[in-house]
């Protein structure tokens, strides 16, 4: 039986534009403690959909956890943008929230 983070990336080979799948797969990864790819990996959301207003608050909290705070700010800035333009108010409160964190 495959792993979730299998079929998460038998789905990116078949769709390598499908951001639900390659953000699923960022948390996967970050659940094995592998942040450095789970990073990566959401970074390569962002580039390819800007619009996938989650992976702003999940890529900052990555980045402030290690270490990275200015990254972790502008990346919480430009998806409080993005939230905002998105009318995605639950994900712009949230990451309004973290940025008070940092």
């Amino acid at each position: 039986m495959k792993t979730r983070k299998e079929m998460l990336e038998e789905f990116l080979a078949e769709d390598p534009s499908d951001s639900f799948s390659r953000y699923a797969l960022a948390l996967e990864l970050e659940k094995e403690g592998r942040d450095p790819d789970a990073i990566s990996t959401l970074e390569k959301v962002i580039e390819l959909d800007a619009g996938y207003v989650a992976a702003y608050y999940h890529l900052g909290r990555l980045l402030a956890r290690t270490g990275r705070t200015d990254d972790a700010r502008a990346v919480y800035s430009r998806g409080l943008i993005e939230a905002s333009e998105a009318g995605e108010q639950r994900t712009q409160s949230e990451i309004q929230e973290a940025i008070e964190m940092l």
